[in-house]
Protein backbone atom coordinates (compact mmCIF):
# COMPACT_ATOMS: atom_id res chain seq x y z
CA UNK A 1 0.00 0.00 0.00
CA UNK A 2 1.47 3.76 -0.75
CA UNK A 3 0.76 6.18 1.58
CA UNK A 4 0.46 9.84 0.21
CA UNK A 5 2.03 12.39 2.32
CA UNK A 6 0.39 15.43 3.57
CA UNK A 7 1.33 18.39 0.81
CA UNK A 8 0.87 20.67 3.30
CA UNK A 9 3.28 19.78 5.03
CA UNK A 10 6.34 22.19 5.93
CA UNK A 11 9.59 21.38 6.88
CA UNK A 12 10.84 23.41 10.07
CA UNK A 13 13.87 25.59 10.05
CA UNK A 14 16.67 26.59 12.64
CA UNK A 15 19.47 29.77 12.40
CA UNK A 16 22.35 28.36 14.33
CA UNK A 17 24.88 30.59 15.45
CA UNK A 18 27.84 30.12 17.72
CA UNK A 19 31.71 30.49 17.67
CA UNK A 20 34.52 28.82 19.30
CA UNK A 21 38.04 30.04 19.80
CA UNK A 22 40.44 27.38 19.07
CA UNK A 23 43.60 27.58 17.64
CA UNK A 24 44.06 26.35 13.94
CA UNK A 25 47.72 25.78 12.46
CA UNK A 26 47.91 28.64 9.60
CA UNK A 27 48.78 25.44 6.98
CA UNK A 28 45.13 24.09 7.60
CA UNK A 29 43.55 27.16 7.09
CA UNK A 30 42.93 26.39 3.46
CA UNK A 31 41.65 22.46 3.88
CA UNK A 32 39.77 23.11 7.03
CA UNK A 33 37.93 25.64 4.90
CA UNK A 34 37.23 24.04 2.05
CA UNK A 35 35.91 21.01 3.96
CA UNK A 36 33.51 23.06 5.83
CA UNK A 37 32.26 24.47 2.37
CA UNK A 38 32.08 21.31 0.44
CA UNK A 39 30.20 20.22 3.48
CA UNK A 40 28.03 22.77 4.29
CA UNK A 41 27.05 23.02 0.50
CA UNK A 42 25.85 19.51 0.25
CA UNK A 43 23.88 19.60 3.21
CA UNK A 44 22.27 22.77 1.80
CA UNK A 45 22.66 25.03 4.25
CA UNK A 46 22.61 28.54 3.88
CA UNK A 47 24.76 31.86 4.51
CA UNK A 48 28.33 32.15 6.01
CA UNK A 49 31.11 31.09 8.25
CA UNK A 50 34.44 32.52 9.23
CA UNK A 51 37.72 30.19 10.23
CA UNK A 52 40.59 31.98 11.58
CA UNK A 53 43.45 30.97 13.31
CA UNK A 54 41.85 31.87 16.01
CA UNK A 55 38.48 29.46 15.69
CA UNK A 56 35.45 29.96 14.20
CA UNK A 57 32.50 31.84 13.31
CA UNK A 58 29.18 30.46 12.21
CA UNK A 59 25.74 31.77 11.13
CA UNK A 60 23.57 28.96 9.11
CA UNK A 61 20.00 28.22 8.37
CA UNK A 62 19.13 24.73 7.49
CA UNK A 63 15.88 22.13 8.06
CA UNK A 64 15.53 20.04 10.84
CA UNK A 65 17.89 17.55 9.47
CA UNK A 66 20.29 19.65 7.46
CA UNK A 67 21.15 20.86 11.06
CA UNK A 68 21.34 18.02 12.97
CA UNK A 69 23.73 16.67 10.08
CA UNK A 70 25.75 19.77 10.64
CA UNK A 71 26.38 19.51 14.23
CA UNK A 72 27.54 15.64 13.78
CA UNK A 73 30.32 17.20 11.02
CA UNK A 74 31.32 20.06 13.83
CA UNK A 75 31.46 16.79 16.59
CA UNK A 76 33.94 14.39 14.24
CA UNK A 77 35.98 17.47 13.54
CA UNK A 78 39.29 17.97 15.73
CA UNK A 79 38.58 21.94 15.92
CA UNK A 80 35.12 22.11 16.20
CA UNK A 81 33.68 19.72 18.58
CA UNK A 82 32.58 20.83 21.87
CA UNK A 83 30.74 23.55 20.97
CA UNK A 84 28.47 24.80 24.02
CA UNK A 85 25.16 26.33 24.44
CA UNK A 86 24.22 25.59 20.69
CA UNK A 87 21.09 24.73 21.24
CA UNK A 88 19.49 27.91 23.72
CA UNK A 89 21.06 30.22 20.85
CA UNK A 90 19.42 28.71 17.95
CA UNK A 91 16.14 30.38 16.35
CA UNK A 92 12.83 28.96 14.56
CA UNK A 93 12.73 30.57 11.42
CA UNK A 94 10.56 30.01 8.66
CA UNK A 95 13.48 29.15 6.06
CA UNK A 96 16.23 29.95 4.71
CA UNK A 97 17.06 33.36 5.20
CA UNK A 98 19.86 33.80 2.63
CA UNK A 99 20.52 32.70 -0.81
CA UNK A 100 23.73 30.92 -0.75
CA UNK A 101 26.36 29.17 1.82
CA UNK A 102 29.88 31.29 1.94
CA UNK A 103 33.29 30.30 3.65
CA UNK A 104 35.56 32.83 4.39
CA UNK A 105 39.09 32.98 5.48
CA UNK A 106 39.74 36.15 8.06
CA UNK A 107 43.12 37.11 9.89
CA UNK A 108 41.27 37.66 12.90
CA UNK A 109 37.72 36.07 14.56
CA UNK A 110 37.03 39.77 15.71
CA UNK A 111 39.06 42.55 13.77
CA UNK A 112 41.27 44.54 16.98
CA UNK A 113 44.73 44.16 15.39
CA UNK A 114 45.71 41.78 17.80
CA UNK A 115 45.28 37.78 17.93
CA UNK A 116 44.52 35.58 21.27
CA UNK A 117 45.24 32.35 21.20
CA UNK A 118 42.57 29.68 23.11
CA UNK A 119 44.28 29.38 25.69
CA UNK A 120 44.60 33.35 26.69
CA UNK A 121 40.67 33.26 26.13
CA UNK A 122 40.40 30.40 28.62
CA UNK A 123 42.43 32.06 31.11
CA UNK A 124 40.94 35.33 31.37
CA UNK A 125 37.32 34.65 30.72
CA UNK A 126 35.10 35.88 33.71
CA UNK A 127 31.17 35.73 32.66
CA UNK A 128 27.78 36.12 34.32
CA UNK A 129 25.32 33.76 33.65
CA UNK A 130 21.95 35.28 32.37
CA UNK A 131 20.31 34.23 35.90
CA UNK A 132 23.52 36.00 37.88
CA UNK A 133 23.28 38.99 35.13
CA UNK A 134 19.29 38.90 35.25
CA UNK A 135 19.68 39.80 39.10
CA UNK A 136 21.74 42.69 38.63
CA UNK A 137 19.63 44.11 36.33
CA UNK A 138 16.66 43.64 38.32
CA UNK A 139 18.14 45.57 41.57
CA UNK A 140 19.26 48.00 39.85
CA UNK A 141 23.11 47.91 40.62
CA UNK A 142 24.99 50.66 39.26
CA UNK A 143 26.08 52.19 41.79
CA UNK A 144 28.52 48.39 41.69
CA UNK A 145 28.42 47.97 37.94
CA UNK A 146 28.94 49.72 34.70
CA UNK A 147 27.10 48.09 31.71
CA UNK A 148 28.94 48.86 28.73
CA UNK A 149 27.14 47.97 25.36
CA UNK A 150 30.25 46.64 23.01
CA UNK A 151 28.08 47.38 19.73
CA UNK A 152 27.72 49.62 17.00
CA UNK A 153 25.70 52.75 17.74
CA UNK A 154 22.67 51.40 15.50
CA UNK A 155 22.28 48.59 17.47
CA UNK A 156 22.13 49.91 20.58
CA UNK A 157 19.94 52.73 19.56
CA UNK A 158 17.80 49.89 18.00
CA UNK A 159 17.37 48.03 21.62
CA UNK A 160 19.37 47.46 24.66
CA UNK A 161 19.54 46.19 28.10
CA UNK A 162 18.52 48.38 30.88
CA UNK A 163 21.23 51.04 32.60
CA UNK A 164 23.09 50.32 29.54
CA UNK A 165 25.28 52.92 28.17
CA UNK A 166 26.78 52.68 24.70
CA UNK A 167 30.70 51.93 24.93
CA UNK A 168 31.30 54.75 21.79
CA UNK A 169 32.87 52.03 19.56
CA UNK A 170 32.37 52.39 15.38
CA UNK A 171 35.23 49.96 14.75
CA UNK A 172 36.63 47.31 17.01
CA UNK A 173 39.98 48.43 16.23
CA UNK A 174 39.04 51.26 18.55
CA UNK A 175 38.65 48.83 21.64
CA UNK A 176 42.39 48.79 22.81
CA UNK A 177 42.80 52.25 22.80
CA UNK A 178 39.73 52.88 24.70
CA UNK A 179 40.34 50.69 28.07
CA UNK A 180 41.97 53.72 30.17
CA UNK A 181 38.82 55.85 28.83
CA UNK A 182 36.24 52.49 30.26
CA UNK A 183 38.58 52.80 33.67
CA UNK A 184 37.83 56.53 33.89
CA UNK A 185 34.01 55.81 33.05
CA UNK A 186 33.47 53.18 35.59
CA UNK A 187 34.94 55.01 38.75
CA UNK A 188 35.71 52.12 40.52
CA UNK A 189 32.87 50.49 39.68
CA UNK A 190 33.27 46.75 37.90
CA UNK A 191 32.07 46.46 34.09
CA UNK A 192 30.00 44.06 33.02
CA UNK A 193 29.94 44.54 28.91
CA UNK A 194 27.63 42.56 26.49
CA UNK A 195 27.31 42.10 22.56
CA UNK A 196 25.08 39.90 20.48
CA UNK A 197 26.70 36.62 20.77
CA UNK A 198 29.28 36.94 22.59
CA UNK A 199 32.33 37.07 20.68
CA UNK A 200 33.67 40.33 20.80
CA UNK A 201 33.92 40.57 24.43
CA UNK A 202 35.84 37.59 24.90
CA UNK A 203 38.57 38.43 22.85
CA UNK A 204 37.95 41.76 24.38
CA UNK A 205 38.42 40.24 27.89
CA UNK A 206 41.76 39.33 27.40
CA UNK A 207 43.23 42.56 26.31
CA UNK A 208 41.54 44.12 29.32
CA UNK A 209 43.03 41.87 31.47
CA UNK A 210 46.42 42.80 29.77
CA UNK A 211 45.61 46.24 30.48
CA UNK A 212 45.22 45.42 34.20
CA UNK A 213 41.69 45.63 34.15
CA UNK A 214 40.55 43.32 36.67
CA UNK A 215 36.72 43.72 37.38
CA UNK A 216 35.41 43.19 33.66
CA UNK A 217 32.64 40.56 33.25
CA UNK A 218 30.52 39.57 30.25
CA UNK A 219 27.33 38.22 29.94
CA UNK A 220 27.51 34.32 28.85
CA UNK A 221 26.70 34.13 25.20
CA UNK A 222 25.71 37.67 24.95
CA UNK A 223 22.35 38.78 24.48
CA UNK A 224 21.06 35.77 22.39
CA UNK A 225 21.30 33.66 25.31
CA UNK A 226 20.08 35.89 27.94
CA UNK A 227 16.76 37.11 25.76
CA UNK A 228 16.10 33.38 24.58
CA UNK A 229 16.14 32.28 28.51
CA UNK A 230 14.05 35.57 30.12
CA UNK A 231 11.14 36.99 28.77
CA UNK A 232 10.88 39.78 31.53
CA UNK A 233 11.92 43.17 29.67
CA UNK A 234 15.08 44.09 30.63
CA UNK A 235 15.81 44.19 27.17
CA UNK A 236 14.41 47.53 25.62
CA UNK A 237 13.84 47.43 22.26
CA UNK A 238 14.69 45.29 19.24
CA UNK A 239 17.62 43.05 18.86
CA UNK A 240 19.56 43.63 15.51
CA UNK A 241 21.02 40.54 14.27
CA UNK A 242 23.33 39.80 11.65
CA UNK A 243 21.19 38.05 9.18
CA UNK A 244 17.84 37.97 7.24
CA UNK A 245 15.59 39.00 10.29
CA UNK A 246 17.87 42.41 11.00
CA UNK A 247 15.23 43.55 13.54
CA UNK A 248 14.06 41.24 15.83
CA UNK A 249 11.26 41.40 18.32
CA UNK A 250 12.32 40.75 22.04
CA UNK A 251 9.49 39.88 24.41
CA UNK A 252 5.92 39.88 24.03
CA UNK A 253 3.10 42.59 24.11
CA UNK A 254 3.12 42.14 27.66
CA UNK A 255 7.26 43.18 28.00
CA UNK A 256 8.08 44.51 24.69
CA UNK A 257 8.78 48.35 24.81
CA UNK A 258 9.95 50.03 21.21
CA UNK A 259 12.68 52.57 22.07
CA UNK A 260 14.51 53.29 18.43
CA UNK A 261 13.96 56.72 17.40
CA UNK A 262 12.85 57.59 13.45
CA UNK A 263 15.79 59.05 11.58
CA UNK A 264 13.63 61.36 9.71
CA UNK A 265 10.62 62.07 12.40
CA UNK A 266 11.97 61.30 15.75
CA UNK A 267 8.81 58.88 15.97
CA UNK A 268 9.40 55.30 18.53
CA UNK A 269 9.86 52.64 15.70
CA UNK A 270 11.50 49.25 15.63
CA UNK A 271 12.25 49.09 11.58
CA UNK A 272 15.36 49.13 10.73
CA UNK A 273 16.78 49.44 7.28
CA UNK A 274 19.22 50.65 4.48
CA UNK A 275 20.21 53.96 3.03
CA UNK A 276 18.87 53.41 -0.51
CA UNK A 277 22.25 55.45 -1.81
CA UNK A 278 24.69 52.16 -2.91
CA UNK A 279 28.10 53.35 -1.74
CA UNK A 280 26.34 54.98 1.82
CA UNK A 281 24.38 51.83 2.93
CA UNK A 282 23.52 52.80 6.47
CA UNK A 283 21.84 51.49 8.70
CA UNK A 284 18.50 53.49 9.57
CA UNK A 285 16.18 53.47 12.17
CA UNK A 286 13.09 54.47 10.58
CA UNK A 287 9.62 54.47 9.66
CA UNK A 288 8.18 52.79 6.53
CA UNK A 289 6.37 55.88 5.87
CA UNK A 290 9.11 58.28 6.60
CA UNK A 291 11.93 56.01 4.84
CA UNK A 292 9.71 56.21 1.64
CA UNK A 293 8.79 60.09 2.13
CA UNK A 294 12.81 60.58 1.27
CA UNK A 295 13.15 57.70 -1.04
CA UNK A 296 15.21 55.93 1.20
CA UNK A 297 17.97 58.14 1.56
CA UNK A 298 19.73 58.71 4.44
CA UNK A 299 20.72 62.34 4.08
CA UNK A 300 20.64 64.94 1.94
CA UNK A 301 24.35 64.20 0.71
CA UNK A 302 23.05 60.67 -0.22
CA UNK A 303 20.24 62.39 -2.24
CA UNK A 304 22.71 64.67 -4.32
CA UNK A 305 25.32 61.75 -4.74
CA UNK A 306 22.84 59.70 -6.29
CA UNK A 307 21.61 62.38 -8.46
CA UNK A 308 24.89 62.40 -9.74
CA UNK A 309 25.92 59.15 -10.16
CA UNK A 310 22.42 56.82 -10.62
CA UNK A 311 23.84 53.94 -7.88
CA UNK A 312 20.61 53.60 -6.31
CA UNK A 313 19.26 50.23 -4.96
CA UNK A 314 16.04 48.97 -6.74
CA UNK A 315 12.92 48.53 -4.90
CA UNK A 316 9.53 47.19 -5.31
CA UNK A 317 7.75 50.04 -4.07
CA UNK A 318 9.83 52.48 -6.43
CA UNK A 319 8.91 51.98 -9.76
CA UNK A 320 12.12 53.83 -11.01
CA UNK A 321 14.43 51.45 -13.37
CA UNK A 322 17.85 53.22 -11.93
CA UNK A 323 20.12 50.56 -13.16
CA UNK A 324 18.66 50.87 -16.73
CA UNK A 325 18.32 55.05 -17.26
CA UNK A 326 21.35 55.76 -14.74
CA UNK A 327 23.73 53.57 -17.76
CA UNK A 328 21.86 56.75 -19.95
CA UNK A 329 23.09 58.90 -17.17
CA UNK A 330 26.68 58.29 -17.12
CA UNK A 331 27.30 57.32 -20.78
CA UNK A 332 24.85 60.47 -22.31
CA UNK A 333 24.17 62.58 -19.74
CA UNK A 334 20.75 61.83 -19.38
CA UNK A 335 19.17 63.90 -16.11
CA UNK A 336 15.83 61.54 -16.42
CA UNK A 337 17.36 60.33 -12.59
CA UNK A 338 17.46 63.74 -11.51
CA UNK A 339 14.49 64.89 -12.68
CA UNK A 340 12.90 61.71 -11.08
CA UNK A 341 14.68 62.37 -7.52
CA UNK A 342 14.00 66.25 -7.78
CA UNK A 343 10.01 65.72 -8.47
CA UNK A 344 9.90 63.43 -5.07
CA UNK A 345 12.59 65.23 -3.33
CA UNK A 346 13.45 68.50 -4.39
CA UNK A 347 11.28 70.31 -1.67
CA UNK A 348 11.80 67.79 0.74
CA UNK A 349 13.32 68.85 4.58
CA UNK A 350 16.53 66.87 5.50
CA UNK A 351 17.17 66.41 9.24
CA UNK A 352 20.84 65.28 8.36
CA UNK A 353 23.21 66.83 5.89
CA UNK A 354 25.97 63.85 5.50
CA UNK A 355 25.61 60.01 4.88
CA UNK A 356 25.13 58.47 8.70
CA UNK A 357 26.61 55.69 7.73
CA UNK A 358 28.93 53.35 10.63
CA UNK A 359 31.33 50.75 9.90
CA UNK A 360 29.94 47.64 10.90
CA UNK A 361 31.38 45.29 13.35
CA UNK A 362 31.18 41.88 12.45
CA UNK A 363 29.37 39.36 14.55
CA UNK A 364 28.18 35.78 15.14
Amino acid sequence: MISQLNARHRPSYTLLTFYKFVDIPESELDRVAQEHLDMTRDLGLKWRVYIWTEGISSTVTGNDGQCWAYRQFLEASPYFKDIPDMDIKATKVSGHEFARMSVKIRNEIVTMGAKVTAAEVRKFRKELTPEEFKKIIDEDKTDEYLILDMRNDYEYRLGHFKWAVPAGTVNFREVPKLMEHYKKMANGRKIIWYCTGGIRCEKASVLAAKAGMEDVYAIEWGVVKYVNSYNDGNWLGNLYTFDGRVSTVVGDTKTHVSIGECLYTGEKTDNCVNCRYAPCNARLIATEKAYRDHLGFCSFECYQNARKDSLVKVVDWDRFDYKVVGKDVRTNGSTLVQDHLDRKLLKKTWKHQVSQKEEMICEC
